[in-house]
């Protein structure tokens, strides 16, 4: 079974990368462009609102393709699926791994260390310390009833 990122997951990706049609520089000084696309970004660029939904659906689908390279291990709920592939999206396919020790760590040790990646550049960012508390909520909230977190 593989799992897609739902509205709730795609919102708080949403929520933490805004939306800029124009390319900017990152904190850590990549060309960015919609919600947090990096690939191929050049100074001056700009797109539309739906070529950046296309580029978050894009990014997205690389997410969740890292994310479900171990559904068979963890067999993750929707919450804790949409919480990685936020966390993936933001943080990358080998932070994913790192967080996850390749497959190693216990569901309870994998959301203890989500707080931890805090840091761009070296520094700690308060919008990264708020993501990563955001997507530990999710990440930790029970799946099947429907709710919102």
């Amino acid at each position: 079974m593989k799992l897609s990122i739902s509205a709730r997951g795609l919102s708080l990706i949403q929520q933490f990368e805004g939306i800029r049609l124009t390319a900017y520089r990152d904190s850590v000084g990549l060309w960015t462009i919609g919600y947090g696309h990096t690939s191929g970004v050049t100074e001056g660029q700009t797109i539309t609102k739906a070529q950046a939904d296309a580029f978050l659906k894009a990014d997205c689908a690389n997410a969740e393709n890292a994310v479900n390279r171990y559904y068979d291990r963890y067999r993750w709920n929707q919450n804790q699926f949409d919480a990685l592939v936020s966390f993936t999206f933001n943080c990358g396919s080998r932070n994913l791994r790192t967080l996850l020790n390749n497959g190693q760590r216990t569901i309870a040790e994998i959301s203890a260390r989500i707080p931890a990646y805090n840091k761009a550049g070296g520094k700690i960012l308060k919008g990264l310390v708020r993501r990563r508390a955001a997507e530990k909520e999710l990440f930790d909230a029970p799946a099947g009833d429907g709710r919102c977190v």
